[in-house]
C-alpha cells in the first residue's frame, strides 16, 4: 500500500502540471485543465488527493456511502501483455488508466489504481505461496479489491486476435445484472467515440470477472492486431479521447444504480 500511495503522489504532482485541454462531443465532459502547483502555498485539494482506503474516505468525505472505484491496469513489469508491431499492451493500459484516474477524481470520485508503473503485482504478492507469476498477480488485484473496500472494479486492457480485420472495443462482464449494466454504460460510450456496434460479452473464463465480488469489467480498448486500432490506442490525443468515454461510462452507471 505504501508503494500504491507514494506512486499515486508522483504522477499527480508530474501529470497535474500539464493541462490537458482535449475536447470530445461523443463524451459527457473534457479533460480538465488541472492545476499548476507553485512551491508550498499550493497543497494538493483534497478532491485530487491520492485515495487508498475506501472505508475512511467515506467517513471523512460523506454522510453518505460514496462509490469507490478501482482501476486495474492490466499487466505490468515482465508480463507485457499482448504485442504487436513493437506495441506492448502493458503502456497501452497504464496510459489510458491514467486519463481515466485523473478524469474521474477531477470530478470528484473516489478512485484507486493500482499501478502506476511499469511493474508486475505479482512482486507485491508476498502471500500467496504459488511458483505461478499469473496467479500471485491475479490474487494480488482480487485482493486489492477487497483490502480497500471497493465498489466497481474497472479493469484496462488492450485486445488481439488472428483475424487483423478485428477492430473495436469490447467489454466483458460477469454473470451479474449490475456488472452488466456497467459494461453497457462504458460500451456504449466507446461504440459512439470508434463508431462501432459491439455488444458487450460475458467474461466466463476471466479469473477477475469470477474472483472479485464487486461488480467488475474489463474495457478491451481495441485491437493490436489491427492496424486502425493499434494507431488509435497508441496516439496519445486519442488515448485522452478513449478514457473520457471510460469515465464518462462509469459516472452514467454510478448515476443510474
Amino acid at each position: 500500500m505504501y508503494k500504491l500511495l507514494a506512486a499515486s503522489m508522483a504522477l499527480l504532482i508530474s501529470i497535474l502540471c500539464v493541462p490537458l485541454t482535449s475536447r470530445v462531443a461523443t463524451a459527457q465532459f473534457a479533460l480538465p485543465d488541472l492545476p499548476t502547483f507553485h512551491s508550498q502555498q499550493s497543497p494538493l485539494s483534497p478532491s485530487m488527493l491520492p485515495v487508498t482506503d475506501g472505508d475512511a474516505y467515506r467517513s471523512t468525505h460523506h454522510a453518505f456511502a460514496a462509490p469507490v472505484i478501482l482501476l486495474d491496469v492490466g499487466h505490468g513489469g515482465i508480463d507485457g501483455g499482448t504485442t504487436d508491431h513493437g506495441v506492448l499492451e502493458k503502456d497501452i493500459n497504464l496510459a489510458i488508466s491514467q486519463k481515466v484516474y485523473l478524469l474521474l477524481r477531477s470530478k470528484g470520485y473516489a478512485v484507486i489504481i493500482n499501478r502506476l508503473g511499469d511493474y508486475a503485482l505479482s512482486d507485491e504478492n508476498r502471500w500467496l505461496n504459488s511458483r505461478s507469476r499469473h496467479r500471485r498477480d491475479l490474487a494480488q488485484r482480487k485482493s486489492l479489491s477487497e483490502e480497500v473496500s471497493t465498489d466497481i472494479v474497472v479493469s484496462i486492457h488492450a485486445n488481439w486476435s488472428p483475424r487483423s480485420e478485428a477492430r473495436g472495443p469490447v467489454v466483458l462482464h460477469q454473470n451479474e445484472g449490475r456488472s452488466y449494466l456497467l459494461a453497457d454504460s462504458i460500451q456504449s460510450q466507446l461504440n459512439q467515440l470508434y463508431g462501432s456496434k459491439h455488444d458487450v460479452s460475458w467474461g466466463k473464463p476471466f479469473y477477475l470477472l469470477n474472483h472479485v465480488k464487486q461488480p467488475a469489467v474489463i474495457v478491451e480498448t481495441g485491437f493490436l492486431s489491427n492496424a486502425r486500432d493499434r494507431d488509435m490506442i497508441s496516439n496519445p490525443k486519442e488515448q485522452k479521447r478513449i478514457a473520457q468515454s471510460i469515465a464518462s461510462g462509469i459516472i452514467y452507471y454510478l448515476s443510474a444504480v
